[in-house]
């Protein structure tokens, strides 16, 4: 693992399953600056939209921020010698679970957890091996992620709870199933699979039961799907020549899919905002972060600077449930 530069960070709580063959993990997409990596995650519901954390490169080193919608009070979270991104909002919007570690092919990544406000960072996973795309349970309790087991050709979905114990496999299947994300009343997670020869948007029970194929067009389906805060629809990004690399919808029962974004631009990782009237994404070609409305109109970049990885949107206010 390489040395962080983070002070009197505290080991994790709990251990990891022996069981899971050696417990360490690569990550079957790596973490590149051209593939972006970006959070798995529900949009929690809010009455105020809070703020958007993404990673931001400036001069070759990757770290988490936060910033207003409207681009103002940019705030630095982490300060890594290595490679910080994958955030992920907690449903009271007081924590942020992510990735951190090494981005080259064969590096050790892991899941941290902080404040909200970058405070209190503290390791969860204890792997060794390569994981990220973390998303909070809406109670807060238990974080999901994608990895991959060692010798192994294809990444799995795993749970684990937020003070490190208990890890848990949920899939198992010759195939990649990675980008979990939470529902956001925890009964259910969406996920995206090639099981079945082209990645698609999946949803399974939370304990990793009856897996239902939601989307089943010729597009490849990518990171990353997102619940909106009503549980009602998932946003997700396609990359396919034929249909575009775009967002677009679909609800929760696989009826209404239908295109977001619609232009030339490569477009990547869904995050509903938390008033579920707008999603922001990653532009993957000039790799800012933008906000859309979620009929389409609207589109804005939310600060043109450095290079960006995909977003997550803080929930702030009363929650809806």
């Amino acid at each position: 693992m390489r040395p962080f530069r983070r002070p009197a960070r505290p080991t994790p709580r709990g251990n990891t399953p022996a069981g899971l063959k050696g417990a360490v993990i690569a990550l079957a997409t790596v973490v590149t600056v051209a593939a972006s990596a970006g959070p798995a995650s529900a949009t929690y519901p809010g009455t105020t939209n809070g703020r958007l954390a993404f990673a931001i490169d400036f001069g070759g080193n990757a770290d988490i921020y936060s910033v207003m919608p409207n681009g103002e009070g940019l705030r630095r979270l982490t300060d890594s010698s290595g490679f910080d991104a994958c955030p992920a909002y907690s449903a009271d919007g007081k924590q942020i679970a992510y990735c951190s570690g090494v981005q080259a092919a064969g590096g050790v990544t892991e899941i941290w957890v902080m404040k909200a406000n970058g405070t209190e960072q503290r390791q969860v996973t204890t792997i060794g091996g390569r994981v990220t795309f973390p998303d909070f349970s809406p109670d807060g309790d238990r974080i999901v992620f994608a990895g991959m087991e060692p010798g192994a050709t294809d990444a799995d979905v795993f749970v684990i709870g937020s003070d490190g114990s208990g890890l848990v496999q949920l899939t198992n299947t010759p195939t990649n199933d990675r980008f979990p994300a939470w529902s956001p009343d925890g009964s259910r997670i969406a996920f995206v699979s090639d099981r079945t020869g082209i990645a698609q948007i999946w949803v399974m029970d939370a304990n990793g039961s009856d897996p239902q194929q939601l989307t089943f067009d010729i597009a490849r389906k990518d990171q990353v799907p997102d619940w909106s805060p009503d549980g009602t629809m998932i946003a997700y990004a396609t990359l396919d020549p034929a249909l575009g690399s775009d967002i677009w919808i679909v609800n929760a029962d696989g009826g209404g899919q239908r295109r977001v974004t619609n232009d030339q631009a490569r477009q990547i990782g869904a995050a509903w905002s938390p008033d579920g009237t707008q999603i922001a994404f990653l532009n993957n070609d000039d790799r800012f972060v933008y906000v859309i409305n979620a009929d389409g109109t609207g589109q804005r970049v939310v600060r043109p600077e450095g290079l960006q990885f995909v977003a997550a949107w803080q929930p702030r206010g009363h929650r809806i449930r």
